[in-house]
């Protein structure tokens, strides 16, 4: 086992976190694929040159220039992807930091389940109602940050993964097309014995080849449709701002901004009755998912 940090992951985050852990793999394949390729590219130069064949040893020099440039877009493909992958750790922050909201709620309502059956009148049963109350509250806002943070950060990523992919495709086809130019400067007309070929005059041919592919690299711009994003009017906590309200930065207007959420989603789940319970409970006390700026990023616990 190469890691304990899997086991310790929260059971909503397992999965991702598993993904997100093979595609770590994943893109150190890519990597070792471009070293390969680039050095496949050096030694398929050196090849043509202890050939003593001018045309073998010119070509098979611009073929290594090419499949050098393929190689460092196989590179920067592994880059691309690991920017993607650190969009999809803020979907997995995210499900880490709502898991102790939902646990606290299931806690809650199984504590008044058992004091009910063994002590029916306590008094406790009212104090847990109202713990109840405020954790169905607070679970309701930390399930809608969940929910929001899913669909903006999912879409963000593979919108990343998808367009790198493009990118990657096109430009190796780009490379491709003019590595079959320069393959075409080969004369493999057959010779008898005691005849030559005639003398290689492709060298200008082929270096135009390589000016023009360097010309197009430069000029590639994407071709990838846009992907459309609602996700502007979201506020700093992953909850969009009410219609009308301009969103402020201040922690102050944010904190009530938060406050008056978790008002209505008690006033949802219990009636108007829960909304003084709640304010009590959101002066007095911290709710366990991240609110205001945000989910911070963990450290990169599967750092290569």
């Amino acid at each position: 086992m190469s890691s304990l940090r899997g086991m310790q992951q929260p059971e909503l985050s397992k999965k991702l976190f598993k993904l997100i852990k093979t595609e770590n793999h994943c893109i150190g394949a890519y990597e070792s694929a471009g070293r390969e390729r680039a050095s496949i590219a050096t030694q398929l130069s050196e090849w043509g040159e202890s050939t003593n064949d001018d045309a073998i040893s010119d070509i098979s020099d611009k073929l290594g220039v090419l499949m050098a440039e393929v190689a460092e877009q196989e590179d920067l493909y592994a880059q691309n992807l690991e920017d993607y992958r650190g969009v999809l750790k803020q979907i997995r922050n995210t499900e880490s930091s709502v898991q102790p909201s939902r646990d606290h709620k299931a806690k809650v309502s199984d504590e008044i389940q058992k004091l009910k059956y063994k002590e029916p009148t306590s008094t406790k049963i009212v104090q847990l109602e109202q713990e109840l109350v405020r954790a169905e509250a607070q679970s309701l806002v930390a399930e809608a940050q969940l929910t929001n943070i899913r669909r903006q950060k999912f879409k963000e990523a593979y919108d990343v993964h998808f367009a790198a992919l493009i990118e990657r495709a096109e430009k190796q086809a780009l490379l491709a097309k003019h590595a079959r130019r320069v393959l075409n400067l080969l004369d493999d007309t057959p010779i008898v014995p005691g005849d030559q070929h005639p003398i290689y005059e492709g060298t200008e041919t082929g270096r135009h080849s390589l000016n023009d592919a360097e010309d197009e690299l430069r000029a590639w711009s994407s071709t990838a449709e846009p992907i459309t994003s609602n996700a502007g009017a979201m506020a700093s906590g992953a909850i969009p701002a009410h219609p009308g309200q301009v969103s402020d930065p201040s922690f102050e207007k944010e904190a009530a901004q938060q406050k008056e959420i978790e008002e209505e989603a008690a006033r949802r789940v219990h009636g108007d009755g829960a909304q003084s319970v709640t304010t009590e409970s959101t002066t007095t006390e911290n709710p366990p998912y991240p609110v205001g700026q945000g989910v911070a990023l963990q450290d990169a616990g599967e750092a290569r």
